[in-house]
Formats: structure tokens, sequence, C-alpha cells
């Protein structure tokens, strides 16, 4: 990942930090050429990140929105419930 793409993706990821509650499926939809496995791993590690530092719900945001992407992508194997 070059620098210039990690900086991408972490001004994506403060969009969706400081956007309404909402509206972050339109800051994603802006940037479609950042929605990538880079992306969602950058969220997980900005995720950390605020774990460490006691901010939870971001954490749990940044956490959320990431396994979303990663359905969407094909990262996250959907596992079926057993009855």
């Amino acid at each position: 990942m070059t620098e210039k793409r990690e900086n991408q993706y972490f001004n994506l990821i403060e969009q969706l930090i400081s956007c309404p509650n909402g509206t972050e499926p339109e800051v994603l939809e802006a940037q479609p050429d950042l929605i990538d496995a880079g992306l969602v791993q950058t969220m997980l590690q900005v995720a950390t990140g605020f774990a460490h530092e006691g901010n939870d719900d971001g954490a749990k945001f940044l956490i959320h929105v990431a396994r979303e992407l990663s359905k969407q992508l094909g990262l996250y194997p959907e596992v079926p419930i057993k009855e």
C-alpha cells in the first residue's frame, strides 16, 4: 500500500467518523475506488487505536462499517446459524 493510498483511506475514515448519522453510505459511494480490502484493514487498525485510547464508540463504529464492507466485498464469510 502506498503512502498516498493510505492517506486517502485515512481521509475517507475521517469523513465517515464526522459525517451525520445515516449518511455513511453516501460518503462511501462518493469514493468507490477506495472501497477494497486495504480500506477494511486500515479501518480495523484505526479502530484498534481508538480502543486503546478509550474511544469505544469510535472503535465499535469502525468495526461495524468494516464488517459490512467486508461482506459486500466477499471478504467476510457468511456462517449459517445452526438451529
